[in-house]
């Protein structure tokens, strides 16, 4: 039986949030190594959720260095259909205002030294991610961010940076030049190992500050920055509670099918100890050999 049907990937306070009850941690070991942190898991508006700080709790883990796929593999095998990512951006138009959110549909890839895919060793599985986000879940964030009282903006282009880094000017000029709208270091992974893993996905992206580009982003302060990411926070656990209470309980989108026609190998080719290894993921396609 599922431990959890919906994840939420985010900052530590979110644990904190206002209705949630029954909370316990979880600490999951998977074939690619530890998540992140303990998972929370906990009651929410009447469902279940499993909640996973991104970088751990108290921050120490840098983008580069997240464990992606440990991650989204742990949300699967608590029975995760479904993730909310709550993520701080960079905004990349005058129009995406600091506390502003915005539910991007799009993603431009900028980074270099990840790993992306839970396939290989064997296998080889070519995704649909043309559409990255999952249409349902978006729509459902977009309407309750707009009734958590929250300036949301439904639609836009995320591009995702390796960082630890922040953008030059010319860098940043440039991702203007080809029409993005916010940027950041940590979604796309995600957003891809979870359409792998059968998984709904959507971006919540926190608008804190007006990246290089801007005339007035070297007058901004510490103080300034520190005020907009804790009305983020509370923003944010509101947003996550408005779309938790409005899901429904079946999904009647592609996402939980996205592996059907996309594994390419051969069964009979499949290395056993591979086919082990996804069985979470491929179990429902393919079965390993008796006596392998």
């Amino acid at each position: 039986m599922a431990q959890a049907e919906i994840g939420i990937i985010g900052g530590s306070g979110l644990y904190s949030m206002k209705g949630l009850t029954d909370i316990r941690e979880v600490k999951l070991e998977t074939p690619f190594g530890a998540p992140s942190d303990p998972y929370v898991l906990g009651n929410l508006a009447g469902r279940k959720v499993a909640f996973l700080a991104r970088h751990g709790r108290g921050h120490r883990i840098l983008p580069t260095e997240l464990n992606f796929r440990a991650n989204i593999h742990g949300f699967k095998q608590l029975g995760v259909e479904r993730i909310l990512s709550v993520s701080a951006v960079g905004s990349l138009k005058e129009e995406h205002k600091p506390t502003d959110f915005v539910v991007p549909d799009q993603f431009y890839d900028r980074t270099k030294q990840r790993v992306s895919t839970f396939f290989g060793e064997g296998v080889v599985a070519h995704i649909a991610f043309g559409d990255p986000i999952c249409p349902e879940l978006s729509a459902i964030v977009s309407k309750a961010g707009t009734a958590a009282g929250v300036v949301t903006k439904k639609g836009g282009t995320y591009v995702c940076m390796e960082g630890p880094q922040f953008s030059t000017k010319a860098e940043s000029n440039a991702y203007r030049g080809m029409g993005f709208d916010i940027i950041g270091m940590t979604n796309l992974q995600e957003a891809k190992l979870a359409r792998e893993a059968e998984i709904c996905y959507v971006t919540i992206a926190m608008v804190t500050d007006y990246d290089c580009w801007h005339p007035g982003h070297d007058s901004v302060t510490v103080e300034q920055v520190v005020a907009v990411l804790n009305r983020n926070a509370e923003n944010a656990a509101n947003v996550v509670r408005e779309a938790v209470t409005a899901l429904p309980a079946g999904r009647s989108c592609k996402c939980g099918q996205a592996l059907a026609t996309a594994v390419m190998t051969a069964p009979e080719a499949i290395p056993p100890a591979t086919l082990a290894k996804l069985d979470l993921l491929l179990g429902k396609y393919f079965k390993p050999k008796v006596g392998a």
